[in-house]
């Protein structure tokens, strides 16, 4: 009986990097310590935005 090798690839570093990415740019146009909260948030939550405005997008072709 053959046995199944199974691969799982991890992505977890391409989102922390993400994360990293998307934090230093938009903490760079925070102008006070709320903006930089939200900042935060967007870069948490990027994923989720470019799914929606892909869908969007790909809707209206």
């Amino acid at each position: 009986m053959k046995e199944k090798i199974q691969q799982h690839v991890s992505t977890r570093p391409f989102y922390g990097l993400g994360f990293i990415g998307a934090a230093v740019y938009f903490i760079s146009y925070a102008h006070g310590f709320w903006l930089v909260l939200l900042g935060l948030l967007k870069a948490i939550f990027w994923p989720a935005f470019l799914v929606y405005y892909l869908l969007e997008y790909l809707t209206k072709i």
